[in-house]
C-alpha cells in the first residue's frame, strides 16, 4: 500500500488510545522483518533510519531509504518512514528527498538554549515541507560513541516544566523523554519512573516519545502506554534476535558459506520481534 505519514499514524495511535511502535532498519532484511512482522499482527509501524545506519551505508541516505519505501509500498501493512536521531542539519535536510515523512532532529547534546535554538530552526524548516519533527529532552544515553549514562542519576531524567517550555518554544511535534530506559540495552530489565511519565503527559501538550525500549520488559511498555507514551521506539532487540538465530545457525551448519541460508531465520527472527512489541503497544 502507499506510505503512511508518520504524523497519520501518531494521529491514529492517539485518537485510538494505544501506541505506534517504530523499529530501526539497517539492512534490508531488517525493513523485509518490519513489514512481515506488521502485518502478522495487523498493526501500523514506523521503520526508522538513523544517522548511524546512514554512516554504515557510506553516507548515502537515498539507497537505504529507497529500498525501506519499496519494502513499505510492497507490504499490506500502514507504515511510514522515520529519519532517526538527525545531528547533522545536512542530512535533515536530505530527509524531504529521500521520501522521509517525519524526522527526529537531535540536539541533546547542547545547552538547552542552543537546543531549543537549532529545534525550532529545524522545526521550522521541516514544516515548511510538511515534515513532522520529533525532538529529545534529557538524556536517553546508551548510543554507540557516547559515554556510558546511568539512566537514574541525578539530572538526566526530563523536568515537566521545562519541557513544557522546551515544546512551547521549538513547535515540536512530538518529544522524546528521559524516563528510565536507555539505547542499546540487551537485556529487558529498564525501570521506568510511571509517575514522571504521566506528569510529563499532563504538561506536554504534544505525543511523548520513549527511545530504548529494547531494553524495557513488557509489563513496563503497557504501564507506560497506559500513562501516556505514544510512540514507542525499538532498534538493539531486533539485533539481538537476528545475531541469535545468525549464530545459532552457523553453530549448527558451520561449513555453510550461502549468506541467505542463516540471514533468512535472522530476519524471521526479527519479524516475529516486531509482532511481539506491536502486540505489546496495542
Amino acid at each position: 500500500m502507499p506510505l503512511v505519514t508518520t504524523g497519520e499514524l501518531i494521529t491514529g495511535a492517539t485518537t485510538e488510545g494505544r501506541a505506534l511502535a517504530a523499529f530501526n532498519v539497517i539492512t534490508l532484511e531488517h525493513a523485509e522483518a518490519i513489514a512481515a512482522g506488521a502485518e502478522e499482527a495487523g498493526a501500523p509501524a514506523v521503520l526508522q533510519v538513523s544517522e548511524n545506519a546512514v554512516k554504515f551505508h557510506g553516507g548515502n541516505v537515498l539507497a537505504i531509504a529507497a529500498a525501506a519505501a519499496a519494502v513499505a509500498r510492497a507490504s499490506s501493512a500502514p507504515l511510514s518512514l522515520h529519519l532517526d536521531h538527525v545531528v547533522s542539519v545536512e542530512l535533515l535536510h536530505a530527509a524531504h528527498e529521500a521520501g522521509f515523512s517525519s524526522a527526529m532532529f537531535d540536539a541533546s547534546k547542547l545547552s538547552y538554549d542552543d537546543n531549543v535554538k537549532a529545534t525550532a530552526e529545524a522545526v521550522r524548516w521541516g514544516h515548511q515541507r510538511g515534515i513532522w519533527i520529533e525532538a529529545e529532552l534529557g538524556k536517553v544515553g546508551g548510543k554507540e560513541g557516547e559515554a556510558a549514562l546511568d539512566a537514574h542519576a541525578p539530572g538526566v531524567r526530563t523536568d515537566p516544566q521545562e519541557a513544557a517550555t522546551y515544546v512551547a518554544d521549538t513547535g515540536v511535534d512530538a518529544l522524546a523523554v528521559a524516563v528510565g530506559s536507555s539505547h542499546a540495552m540487551t537485556e529487558r530489565t529498564a525501570a521506568l519512573d510511571h509517575e514522571l511519565i504521566a506528569q510529563l503527559r499532563e504538561a506536554v501538550p504534544v505525543p511523548l516519545v520513549l527511545h530504548g525500549s529494547s531494553g524495557v520488559p513488557d509489563t513496563e511498555i503497557r504501564r507506560a502506554v497506559a500513562a501516556g507514551m505514544v510512540k514507542i521506539n525499538v532498534g538493539t532487540a531486533l539485533n539481538t534476535a537476528f545475531s541469535g538465530a545468525v549464530r545459532e545457525y552457523l553453530e549448527a551448519h558451520p561449513t555453510t558459506v550461502d549468506p541467505r541460508k542463516y540471514i533468512a531465520p535472522g530476519r524471521d527472527a526479527m519479524a516475529a520481534t516486531v509482532a511481539h512489541f506491536l502486540r505489546t503497544v496495542a
